[in-house]
Formats: structure tokens, C-alpha cells, sequence
């Protein structure tokens, strides 16, 4: 039951289950880039473009139904988000122009970002007093998602072609019918009153400053993820791999966050968020500019490393937020995943664009080191756990 001290397993499972169907078909685009970039010859501008549009819609969509699901408590964000994920972004396998693969990539990113405020609002109702730990495990379907999701698809698209993609959906939609019968209904955060800017006053309060010092550690660390993410896939097939090789790496990166996002959360339960962060932000730096110095199968040691640190400190920033200003839950998650994760994709493009004038492997060596410019900030945290609020 939600309030109590002992976590709801099942609603915690089918919650985790919406966010690792959404995202595994969310993490379809980045690794057939390469094969996109084969059949429509993109530029690695466009490829940025793509990437930067649909953080952008992120940046845009999860804030604005953040505001709404804790207004109007009801499922249709979760259900319809869910529906345009396993939908649109299958059908990207038979674009044919730039255009129209944007066009169905960006409407499936539309539905991702649907879904997301309404399911991490209301982790924290099911997760008793293992606040930090039951949001990496939620956090776990995603990184997962990204994990699995790659090497599926580009085995998949690799043996049957891009036109067969489309059919993957049918997994996504058979999830989608046992989930219509378990997942609940939100539970309204009593804001129906407020106005947008009064939502965001009443679900931050006194933490305010604490909140904002950790979305722009948010920020930096989604610039980084998300310009490895988008051309890692793209770099190790201009280096001599494979798209599975590329994909494997993908998914050894992505996959890593699943391990470490657990181990993050129990740790920040027991010593604290600031600690746990620093000591992930400061090593992020050198493991993501070694990474990128391996040659051979070292790649394959080195690709869970970097993206265990880069992906360890993602659920924190949510599961610290949502402590420090627990009114609100649906629209501190979208501020901390959406409007974070939207935003620093944002750079996306500029990146893209850098990369054809100074290659790929330049550009992420430079983008490596932007975690040590966010240790000040980290410092700033609250030094101790923030009990949650009855």
C-alpha cells in the first residue's frame, strides 16, 4: 500500500516493466544509426539533429506532463506514451527519407517522454523506506532496456533487414496488455488549484537551491551520456567493427548502469547521496577518456567501466530530488530525467557538428572531461540522507 514502510513489490515490478518496455524500444535509434546512415547517407549532423530533436522533444513534453499528472491523476499518460513507443519507433525501419525517419523517431520519442513523470511519481509511493534503492531498481528497466535492446536490434536488422522492423512491436504490445491490467492509477498530488509556475513553487519550496545545484549536475551528466550514446555506435563502426560488434559495445556501455545504478542507490542509502556522487563523478572523467584510448577486445573491458560511472548517478538525482521536495512527485522526476536529459541533448546537434569537423573520437575526448566541472556543484548537496516526508 502506498505510505507504508515496506515496498510493494508487485507495483514496484509492473512500474519497472513500463520503463523497461518504453526505453527498450527507445533504445533501438541510436545503434541503427549506422545502418541509416548507410541507406539514406546522413551526415554526422544529421544524426545529431535526430538525437538533439528528440531530447528536445524530452526537454519540452516530460516537464509539461509532469505539471499535468499531478494535476489529473490518471493512466492515459502511462498507457498512450507506452502505445507511441512500441509503435513509431519500429516503423522507422521503412523510412526512407531523413524527414519521415525523423518524423517517426520523434513521435515514438513523444510517447517515451509520456510516460515517464507518471511512472517514476510514483516509485516513491511503493518503495517504503528504501527510497534511493527501489529508484535504481526502477531506474534498472531502463539502463537494462538499453542494455538488451541493442544487440537484439541490431542482430534483428542485421539478419532481416530493415524493413522487418516493424514487427518487433508485437513484443512491445503484448507487454502492453498485461501492464493495462496491473499498473494503478496515480494518486493526485493536490495541485489541481495551481497554475504551472505555482505547481513548480509548492513541489520545490525551501529546497529550491539543493534542487536546482542537482539538475544542472543532471544536465552535465546527460550532455555527456547522451553524446557517447548517440556516437559511440557510429565510431566503432568507422573503426572497423561490425553494427553487432557496435552494438555489443553499446549494450556492454548501457548495460553496466544496471549494476551500478543498484550499487549506487544502496550505497546512497546507507552514506548519503553527495558522497556516492562525487566518488562516481570524479572517476567518470578518466574511465570515459581511457575508454576511448583501448584498441581491440580491451574495448569490451573498458565500454562497462565508463558506462557504469556515467549511468550510476542517473536514478540518484531523482530519488535526492523527490527527498528534498517530496510535493510533487511526477514533476520533480520530469525535471530531473526530462528536462535534464532534454536539455543536455540539446547539445547533441553542436556535437554532431564538431564531429565532422574534428572527427568523433576528438570531440568525446574533450566531452570526457565535463564531469570534474561538476564536483563544486556536488560539494553544494545536502551532506546527509533527507528523510522523506509523511
Amino acid at each position: 500500500m502506498p505510505g507504508t514502510s515496506k515496498a510493494d513489490i508487485k507495483i514496484l515490478f509492473a512500474l519497472t516493466l513500463v520503463h523497461f518496455t518504453g526505453d527498450f524500444y527507445s533504445s533501438f535509434t541510436s545503434p541503427l544509426f549506422p545502418l541509416f546512415v548507410e541507406k539514406m547517407g546522413l551526415s554526422l549532423a544529421q544524426v545529431g539533429f535526430i538525437a538533439g530533436i528528440n531530447r528536445f522533444l524530452a526537454f519540452i513534453v516530460q516537464p509539461s506532463v509532469g505539471y499535468l499528472a499531478d494535476r489529473y491523476p490518471t493512466r492515459a499518460f502511462i498507457m498512450t506514451g507506452l502505445l507511441m513507443a512500441v509503435i513509431f519507433i519500429p516503423l522507422a525501419g521503412i523510412a526512407t527519407t531523413f524527414w519521415i525517419l525523423l518524423l517517426t523517431i520523434s513521435l515514438g520519442s513523444i510517447g517515451s517522454s509520456m510516460f515517464h513523470p507518471s511512472v517514476t511519481g510514483m516509485v516513491p509511493l511503493y518503495s517504503g523506506n528504501k527510497a534511493g534503492f527501489a529508484m535504481s531498481v526502477f531506474n534498472t528497466g531502463g539502463t537494462l532496456a538499453f542494455g538488451l535492446g541493442p544487440l537484439l536490434i541490431t542482430w534483428y536488422a542485421s539478419r532481416f533487414g530493415l524493413n522487418a522492423v516493424p514487427l518487433t512491436m508485437v513484443m512491445g504490445l503484448m507487454a502492453v496488455v498485461y501492464l493495462f491490467a496491473v499498473v494503478p492509477a496515480p494518486q493526485s498530488e493536490g495541485m489541481r488549484s495551481l497554475g504551472f509556475i505555482g505547481s513548480i513553487r509548492e513541489s520545490l519550496g525551501d529546497a529550491w537551491k539543493s534542487v536546482a545545484l542537482i539538475w544542472l549536475v543532471m544536465v552535465a551528466r546527460a550532455i555527456v551520456g547522451q553524446s557517447f550514446i548517440t556516437f559511440m555506435p557510429v565510431l566503432y563502426v568507422q573503426k572497423g567493427f561490425s553494427v553487432v560488434s557496435a552494438g555489443l559495445i553499446f549494450s556492454l556501455f548501457t548495460m553496466a548502469g544496471t549494476v551500478s545504478g543498484l550499487a549506487a542507490g544502496h550505497a546512497a542509502d546507507r552514506i548519503g547521496f553527495r558522497r556516492v556522487f562525487l566518488w562516481t563523478h570524479a572517476f567518470m572523467a578518466p574511465a570515459l577518456y581511457f575508454f576511448l584510448h583501448l584498441q581491440g577486445r580491451w574495448i569490451y573491458l573498458g565500454a562497462p567501466l565508463a558506462g557504469g560511472l556515467v549511468l550510476a548517478s542517473m536514478p540518484l538525482g531523482v530519488a535526492l530530488a523527490q527527498q528534498l521536495a517530496p510535493k510533487g512527485r511526477s514533476m520533480i522526476a520530469s525535471l530531473m530525467m526530462g528536462f535534464a536529459f532534454g536539455l543536455g541533448g540539446l547539445v547533441t546537434p553542436l556535437v554532431g557538428k564538431l564531429a565532422d569537423l574534428f572527427s568523433i573520437e576528438t570531440t568525446l575526448m574533450a566531452i570526457a572531461w565535463v564531469p570534474l566541472a561538476t564536483l563544486p556543484l556536488i560539494w553544494a548537496f545536502p551532506g546527509r540522507q533527507v528523510k522523506i516526508a509523511a
